[in-house]
């Protein structure tokens, strides 16, 4: 197992890709781009659990760790995900340090947390390696919590201090929505609501995450503070790529 934690907590600026078609071709291609680690999306994505088996098998043989958003804040679904070998999870929708601790027991083994405890699945190699998981788990796996309302931003803060908590990470869309500018990324209240996150971060030694729109917001939001980055995904990419392509050949047509 590779993980990425260590990395994340110490300021480093690290990127990714989405994988939101439910390929394990994607996920390869990411760690085989260079790419920090992969952002494997279960909440809008189009994968399910069966596909989200051979690409987390992938991503443990690559360069690029896997962080799994789930669909909910749900004890069973980090289960899930953790066993099949998941170097993290994203949690959608953490607006309360209350919800955020509720994540942080989920993804953690007795006696920080609820998470069951099986000897054999992937994440332990089958039996193999079970007590070299086991003994690095609580403190290897990396927990992301999601900014994503107007609540959420007021309460950045408490959400950052929950122990165990490693990144806040923001959705820009729904904040946008939450605020009423939806998809006004540069709307001062918008902007305001970004810096609020990184001084919580900042303030208790975590790390701000955000997805990029475009990569026009990455040098602004770099110098903003933020060092966690999910800049694409493999069904945006391939479906302006192949717009661009089919543009092209359109134009030869006249």
């Amino acid at each position: 197992m590779k993980f990425i934690r260590d990395r994340i907590l110490s300021g480093e600026l690290l990127f990714s890709i989405g994988a939101q078609l439910g390929s394990s071709l994607t996920v390869e291609m990411i760690s085989n781009a260079g790419f920090d680690w992969t952002w494997i999306d279960c909440e809008h994505g189009t994968g399910d659990y069966s596909e989200l088996v051979h690409q987390l098998q992938v991503a443990r043989l690559g360069n690029a760790p896997a962080v799994v958003r789930i669909c909910w804040n749900m004890p069973w679904l980090f289960k899930r995900v953790l066993d099949l070998g998941a170097a993290g999870i994203m949690v959608p929708y953490v607006n309360t340090a209350a919800e955020a601790e509720a994540a942080v027991e989920a993804l953690r083994y007795q006696p920080e947390g609820v998470r069951g405890v099986a000897g054999s699945p992937p994440c332990t190699g089958f039996a193999q390696h079970f007590d070299q998981y086991f003994g690095q788990a609580n403190h290897m796996l990396t927990l992301m919590a999601q900014i994503e309302t107007v609540e959420a931003v007021e309460n950045a803060a408490s959400i950052a201090a929950v122990p165990g908590v490693d990144v806040l990470f923001v959705g820009p869309l729904d904040l946008s929505v939450s605020l009423g500018v939806a998809k006004d990324f540069r709307n001062p209240r918008f902007e305001a609501c970004l810096d609020s996150v990184v001084e919580s971060c900042r303030r208790h030694g975590k790390a701000p995450g955000i997805l990029t729109p475009s990569l026009d917001f990455l040098p602004a939001w770099i110098d903003r503070g933020f060092t966690v980055f999910v800049v694409g995904s493999d069904s945006i990419l391939l479906t302006r790529m192949l717009g661009d392509i089919q543009g092209r050949c359109a134009s030869l047509k006249s």
